[in-house]
This record gives structure tokens, C-alpha cells and sequence, in this order.
């Protein structure tokens, strides 16, 4: 039995060992989380790193840390997991 060949949609590297991940009902086919990171991880509004854990979000933006949420002077933002309010 032949082993299916996908392709990556970030390197292009073809390879037996792939992976498909499912975002807003579309398929991404990556070979590594390196390039799933970079294909659907989303950006910290203030700085545009790449969030990778939960992130800190409100008002539908999302910031990687509380350091960039306070630079962008927002507040009544919230962890995903405990709730924070700071002036």
C-alpha cells in the first residue's frame, strides 16, 4: 500500500508525516507545528508576535501578554482563564 503525499501549505515540503488542522471550516495541511504556527497562529495587536498559548483577549482583539494590553492602554481585558481588571 502506497502512503498518500501531501504537500505543505507553507514549505511545500511533500512528506508522508503531515498533519491537517481545522480553521473556520477550511483544511490547512502542514508537516511541522513550526509551520502551522506561522500559517494560523494569530498575531498580538500590539507587537504582531505570534500567540501560541491562550493569549489575552477582549473587545475581539487579542494581545500575547499583559504587558502589550497595558502598552496599548486598554483595560477590562481578560485572560482567557481568570478574569483581570487593572487601571
Amino acid at each position: 500500500m502506497e502512503m498518500e503525499m501531501e504537500k505543505c501549505e507553507v514549505c511545500k515540503n511533500e512528506s508522508g508525516n503531515f498533519f491537517k488542522i481545522m480553521k473556520s471550516d477550511k483544511i490547512h495541511v502542514f508537516d511541522s507545528f513550526e509551520c502551522a504556527i506561522h500559517a494560523v497562529a494569530p498575531r498580538c495587536h500590539h507587537c504582531q508576535c505570534r500567540i501560541i498559548g491562550h493569549g489575552v483577549e477582549g473587545d475581539n482583539t487579542i494581545y500575547c501578554c499583559l504587558h502589550c494590553v497595558r502598552q496599548a492602554e486598554k483595560v477590562n481585558f481578560r485572560d482567557q482563564e481568570l478574569p483581570l481588571l487593572f487601571a
